[in-house]
């Protein structure tokens, strides 16, 4: 048992725990109910859950999520293409985004999947500096898909 000012009441009955905090117009609340015996406290429970959710809205808002961007190729792709889309990869990186690189292959083209994967390697040694590969291209219906993720200093 703790009291409102945080000095250890020993342990007690939860009737005598409980008329503490009435006399004191308080409320009883389980800090650890898993421990042996349960540990409580006196306290404002209205306070107590005002501070949790502050607390809990603070490091929600210091979190960093992280998007997925997607790039599109095409297997026969210009090299002036292909550097703009590298370029773009590049940007997305830089913001700590995680980039999926796609081929779609259309018709006749799934007989040259091998083209594809080495458009992917291209494109993984042109952001050698800023990306790593997070999953190697692999083959799923009638996309080639690989992603990457920024690397970490």
């Amino acid at each position: 048992m703790i009291d409102s000012d945080g000095s250890q009441l020993g342990i007690m009955s939860a009737r005598d725990a409980l008329r503490r905090a009435e006399e004191k117009n308080l409320d009883l609340v389980k800090i650890a109910p898993q421990a042996q015996p349960p540990v409580c406290k006196i306290l404002d429970y209205g306070k107590y859950r005002f501070e949790m959710q502050k607390r809990d809205k603070e490091a929600k808002k210091n979190q960093k999520t992280v998007d997925i961007k997607e790039i599109r190729l095409s297997l026969n792709i210009d090299t002036n293409d292909f550097n703009t889309k590298v370029n773009q990869a590049a940007k997305f990186l830089a913001k700590g985004d995680k980039v999926k690189v796609s081929i779609r292959f259309r018709g006749r083209e799934m007989a040259h999947t091998n083209l594809g994967l080495e458009v992917h390697k291209r494109f993984a040694a042109a952001l050698e500096g800023s990306a790593t590969v997070e999953k190697q291209p692999k083959l799923e219906g009638r996309s080639m898909q690989m992603f990457l993720a920024p690397v970490k200093n």
